[in-house]
Parts: C-alpha cells; sequence; structure tokens
C-alpha cells in the first residue's frame, strides 16, 4: 500500500510524461499547421507565415505585412494493451481522449529592419483518462496536464542575409492526477488520491535566420528551459481504516520543483524552383534533466506509518532526444500548394521506468498538407499526420504490460494579411 501512495503522489511532472502529439517526451509540437504538413521539417528555416514566432522569431523578418494565423488541432490516439498482469481489472486500452491544441499568432512590420510578433500557443500538455476499473490503476489512472505560452518577440533584419529574433515566454502549468491505493484488508474497496496544482513562469526563445540566396535558407532556434514551482493540494479519500487510523484521509498542501528542458531546432529551406521546396531538419530535446521526481506533501500526521508521505520521490532517470525530418512542398499554381514530410522522433523514456502514465517508446510520423491561396490577403492551411510508435514495454511494482501506440492528427489554420 504504501508503494502504492508514493506513486500515486507523484504528482504533475509525472503525468506530463505522455502525449500523443508528433514529438517524444510530453513535448507538443503541434504549433503550426503549415509546419504540420511536412512534419515540421523546415520549422526554423521556412518562415512562411505568422507560426513562425514559435519555429523561429528570427524568420518574422521574412513577413511583409501584417499578419494573424490562427489555428488548431486535433490528435485522435489509438491503444492496444497486451500481455497485461498484475491485480484484478481490465485493460480496455484507448485511454486518450480526443485532444484539441489551439494557437494563434500575431505578426506587425514596424519598419524595414524591425518586426513584432506576439504568439500564444501549447508547447506540453496530455490527457490520458483509463476506465475505472483499470488493472494499472495503482500505477495512476486519469492524468491532465497543460501548458499554456504567451511569447511577446521582436526581430531585427541586419541585412539581405542575416536576421535575429528573441522572444519572451509567459508560461502557465497546470493540471490534476488521480489513482488508486489498494485496500491492505480484503475486501475493503480501494482509497483514492487526487492531486491538483498550477504555477506560472518565464523563459525565452531566440533564433537566428541566414539566407545564403534568396532561395536558400538556414535557421537555429533555441527554446530555454522553464523553471516551475508547483503548488497545490493532494486530497486523500476513501474507507480503509488502516488510513483513518494514522489519519492518512484529509487535504494536503503539495508542492513539486520541475524543469522543462531547452530545445535546439535546426533546418535548412531550399527552394529548387519555381514548384518545389525542400526541408530539412533535426533537433534536440535535453530530456537528461528530469532525473527525479520529488513531491513534498505538508500536513501530514506524525509517526513511522505516514512519515514516508512527506517527501516522496521516484527516479525517472530520462535521457537526451533527437528527432529528424524531412519534407517537401509542391506549388501546383499560384492559388495552391502541396506537402508532405516524414519524422523519427527517439522517446526519452526508458523500460525500467516507464509507467501508465508514460506509455510511449520511439515513434515515426507520416504527413501531408496543402495550402490554399483564394486571394493574396487569406492563405487556409491542412494537415493530416499518421504517427506510430514502437511496441512500449511497462514494467512497474503492481503492473506490467506492452502498449501499442498510434494516433492521427489533423490540423487547420486560417492566416490573414492586412
Amino acid at each position: 500500500m504504501k508503494h502504492a501512495w508514493l506513486k500515486s503522489s507523484l504528482a504533475l511532472a509525472v503525468a506530463a510524461c505522455s502525449t500523443y502529439s508528433l514529438a517524444a517526451g510530453f513535448a507538443i509540437n503541434e504549433q503550426s499547421v503549415s509546419s504540420m504538413g511536412t512534419s515540421f521539417a523546415g520549422r526554423s528555416s521556412s518562415g512562411e507565415d505568422a507560426t513562425t514566432v514559435f519555429g523561429n522569431p528570427a524568420a518574422m523578418s521574412r513577413l511583409k505585412r501584417e499578419e494573424i494565423s490562427l489555428g488548431a488541432a486535433a490528435i485522435i490516439a489509438k491503444t492496444d494493451i497486451e500481455d497485461a498482469s498484475g491485480p484484478a481489472g481490465t485493460n480496455d486500452g484507448d485511454m486518450v481522449p480526443l485532444v484539441g491544441v489551439p494557437m494563434g499568432y500575431w505578426v506587425k512590420p514596424l519598419d524595414e529592419k524591425v518586426t513584432f510578433g506576439l504568439g500564444v500557443y501549447v508547447p506540453f500538455g496530455l490527457v490520458t483518462d483509463y476506465e475505472s476499473g483499470f488493472q494499472g490503476r495503482y500505477e495512476g489512472d486519469y492524468s491532465e496536464v497543460r501548458v499554456i505560452t504567451i511569447q511577446p518577440t521582436l526581430s531585427y533584419r541586419f541585412n539581405e542575409h542575416l536576421s535575429v529574433g528573441m522572444g519572451a515566454t509567459i508560461n502557465r502549468i497546470d493540471g490534476e492526477l488521480e489513482s488508486a491505493v489498494p485496500s491492505p484488508i480484503p475486501g475493503l474497496s480501494d482509497s483514492r488520491v487526487k492531486i491538483k496544482g498550477d504555477d506560472v513562469a518565464a523563459g525565452f526563445n531566440i533564433g537566428v535566420l541566414y539566407e545564403f540566396t534568396p532561395s536558400t535558407r538556414v535557421g537555429l532556434t533555441y527554446h530555454s528551459k522553464v523553471e516551475y514551482e508547483l503548488e497545490g493540494e493532494t486530497k486523500v479519500r476513501g474507507n480503509n481504516p488502516v488510513l483513518t487510523a494514522i489519519g492518512a484521509y484529509g487535504e494536503y498542501d503539495a508542492s513539486l520543483d520541475l524543469t522543462l528542458p531547452e530545445m535546439i531546432d535546426m533546418s535548412v529551406t531550399h527552394e529548387l524552383n519555381d514548384q518545389w521546396t525542400l526541408y530539412a531538419g533535426a533537433a534536440f530535446t535535453r530530456w537528461s534533466r528530469l532525473e527525479e521526481i520529488r513531491v513534498n506533501n505538508s500536513g501530514v500526521p506524525a509517526g513511522p506509518a505516514s512519515a514516508s508521505f512527506a517527501s516522496i520521490a521516484e527516479e525517472q532517470d530520462w535521457h537526451d532526444s533527437w528527432s529528424y525530418a524531412i519534407g517537401a512542398a509542391y506549388k501546383l499554381n499560384p492559388q495552391l500548394v502541396l506537402r508532405a514530410g516524414l519524422a523519427l522522433d527517439q522517446t526519452p523514456t526508458n523500460n525500467t521506468h516507464r509507467s501508465p502514465r508514460i506509455p510511449s517508446d520511439d515513434r515515426k510520423a507520416f504527413s501531408l498538407g496543402l495550402g490554399y491561396s483564394p486571394t493574396d490577403d487569406i492563405t487556409v492551411d491542412l494537415a493530416y499526420s499518421y504517427l506510430k510508435e514502437d511496441d512500449a514495454s511497462v514494467e512497474q511494482d503492481t503492473y506490467s504490460a506492452t502498449y501499442e501506440n498510434s494516433a492521427h492528427g489533423l490540423g487547420a489554420q486560417v492566416s490573414y494579411r492586412f
């Protein structure tokens, strides 16, 4: 029972560690539907619309008119759970409901050299909701975490070749966890642990764009780490006489220090001719920062049976990861552009510590997209992606299983130029 409590109380960072985005770990890639069509290849070098506020703030210098881009992506995930073992329970899978990821950007050139931009997007997020009788419920059966970022940004064009950009980020994280705690007395129902918390923290993004020729450019973007100090509450409910006797049921103040890692995105865009544009990119994420998760609960009753609840730690031992993507765009006519891309993402997790909250492994994604411009002022972008993961092995104290994960992504975006 005590170990299950530890698993239940590992707060928001554990819950955040799995998502069916086109990015590994708990990062979300869907900040741009136009980039989604090429599997985000060329994200830091394309500079095709206002979504470059996130992709590379330096590339705002390529936009000569005021522009607004609004969009959203939907993630439809499917999970089959095989070879499960543990306490009595079910393994329905498909625990990720339909997830929507909104985005919005505004770019305004101030003069020939300086451009201002503002972005609102979701860089991290997760919802997993297992059935009530899930066999792995003691390791975690409900998780909801999201990070919403506001990014004011400036770019400066030094000359026809070199541009730089920088934006501060204001990031709000909030989430909720639930897990079951088994009864030490046969016949009694499980207890429940629910944890909530939130925080606001600052970071920054820096970008550099170098245009070798009008048709070939290279971009480099650095997304800084963000350090959170989450504050919230831990609620424990149930009718377990052992937990009642030690006074464990109730509400406690919970805190968690969490650092979301920095990412470096590099890409090249080459306009082969008037019709074909080629993209290639790679991104590095420093997931090795996530070595341990430690939650501190204040107000826990004194005594040997409950003292270990006051400070709870779990090793994660994540490793740095790389993602790679290639893509192409074909201009069918002045109004219509067709896109395609392929991406490979390494998982930062490992077989030793992977849990039902983190049931992911290395993944491949294939994307298709189009951009339709009925006038010079309006562009509508649509994209579709299919993601398939390697089978992920979960080996925990009370539960083990193999997860077979896949997902479909759909995106739509409208850009308007003034």
